[in-house]
């Protein structure tokens, strides 16, 4: 039963810190957000329903589909080449601002 516990706290708290080593700058997310306005709008709302809305969308889904346009495992014409040049730092503060949207 101890163990049981230990393991789970231990579990508990490397969720708790891979967390918060994603988390981005919402205002640095939102000064580099200015290209991603003309396809996902400046309020993360597209006008095209071909492009997805990014406002409201969680953190670390924001994160992984970036981090696979910027890794090839995703492609697409225009998100590949948008996504290559961004560092982990822009894409967790990209992440932190569109998420921080209503």
């Amino acid at each position: 039963m101890k163990k049981v516990i230990v393991t789970t706290v231990a579990s508990l708290l490397l969720v708790t810190a891979n967390i918060g080593m994603a988390a981005g700058d919402a205002a640095a997310g939102k000064a580099k957000s200015a290209v991603c306005a003309g396809c996902h709008g400046t309020a993360g709302i597209s006008a095209n329903p071909l492009w997805p809305n990014l406002a409201g969308q969680h953190d670390a889904y924001l994160v992984k589909q970036l981090k696979a346009f910027r890794g090839g495992s995703r492609t697409d014409p225009m998100m590949s080449p948008m996504a290559k040049p961004l560092s982990d730092a822009d894409i967790n503060n990209l992440a932190a601002h569109f998420s921080s949207l209503k």
